[in-house]
């Protein structure tokens, strides 16, 4: 086989794909070797990966590899690294490096948990080498001190929906939070530390990430709390959803990404804010903030909950905004 005549298939044989076992849907090459692959292929996914959004990643790199191998004719003991190779090399036509990365990374760890399952003697992907790729600034639109004033101040306080949204902005700003962290709070995790509030953020992995709430923060949040009539709710969700177009009425269920999201574009919309921001972006915006403003870089690693400083540095985008105020020197 040459990558040359290789390419992505339309459509695979829909009777090869995948095999059902238990409800779950398995490739053939692996329900070719037995319950015992086919379960391990299961448990890989149900019990490895805690993380739902990794876990529908890698399901669908590790269904794409299986069904490639699958229309040449493989079956898995005949997986060599030659055909991974020709696999990411094939990716890399159509796919940017951090996919193709992150495609490669699930086959390794699929192998790998195969291997310790006695399913396969080798990983076919432990030597097989993914496209280089070097970030050195975070590519998630981030908002400029006024920018963000702009998008905080459109939002009206007149009922509790408002107040909701604000409050989760802030919280999303200045405490770095993640937007699934943040919409994982409970009443009882906005908690009094001395003269002040401290926050408890739920973290992937069911971790827990504790930092100083800032005084802006504690007021958004007091404000939504107390016009929402949640404050004796301490194990109530802290976000909640607000059904139909009733904005002075919020349900029992949690916000979720889509919520948020759906949310913060509509309110920059109205804010006339033009860039594709989201969830992200005020994460972004507040360690920015931060380091702009003098923060250390292991600090902001640390209230960011970052395993790498280098993560934190993506956040860093002084540099690009020191050459714009050096190009606008240009004046004819």
């Amino acid at each position: 086989m040459t990558t040359s005549d290789s390419h992505l298939p339309v459509a695979v044989r829909p009777s090869r794909l995948a095999t059902p076992v238990d409800g779950h849907l398995v490739p053939a090459l692996i329900a070719d070797e037995g319950d015992s692959a086919a379960w391990r292929y299961i448990e890989f996914f149900t019990a490895n990966i805690r993380n739902q959004n990794t876990r529908r990643a890698y399901a669908r790199a590790c269904r794409r590899f299986f069904a490639w191998c699958e229309d040449r004719g493989l079956t898995l003991p005949t997986i060599r690294p030659f055909d991974v190779a020709a696999y990411v090399e094939l990716l890399q036509r159509t796919r940017s490096p951090p996919c193709v990365k992150q495609q490669l990374a699930a086959v390794r760890m699929l192998f790998d948990w195969l291997i310790t399952g006695q399913v396969m003697p080798a990983n076919p992907a432990s030597a097989v080498r993914g496209p280089k790729h070097v970030v050195k600034t975070g590519k998630t639109p981030v908002l400029d001190a006024p920018e963000w004033r702009k998008l905080l101040d459109s939002i009206p306080t007149g009922t509790v929906r408002d107040l909701r949204d604000r409050a989760l902005i802030a919280t999303l700003t200045y405490s770095f939070a993640r937007i699934t962290a943040a919409l994982r709070m409970k009443v009882e995790d906005l908690r009094p530390q001395g003269a002040g509030w401290r926050l408890r953020l739920h973290e992937k992995g069911g971790k827990h990430h504790a930092m100083p709430c800032h005084h802006a923060l504690a007021e958004a949040l007091h404000a939504y709390i107390a016009a929402a009539g949640i404050a004796e709710d301490r194990k109530g969700w802290l976000f909640r959803t607000s059904r139909g177009h009733n904005a002075t009425v919020l349900s029992e269920e949690p916000m979720n990404q889509s919520d948020a999201w759906r949310m913060i574009r509509r309110r920059a919309v109205a804010a006339g804010i033009h860039a594709p921001i989201g969830n992200h972006t005020f994460r972004a915006t507040g360690i920015t903030a931060y380091l702009a403003n003098g923060g250390a870089l292991e600090h902001a690693q640390e209230m960011a909950a970052h395993e790498s400083p280098r993560t934190t540095k993506l956040y860093d985008r002084t540099k690009e905004r020191l050459t714009q105020d050096e190009v606008e020197r240009i004046r004819l």
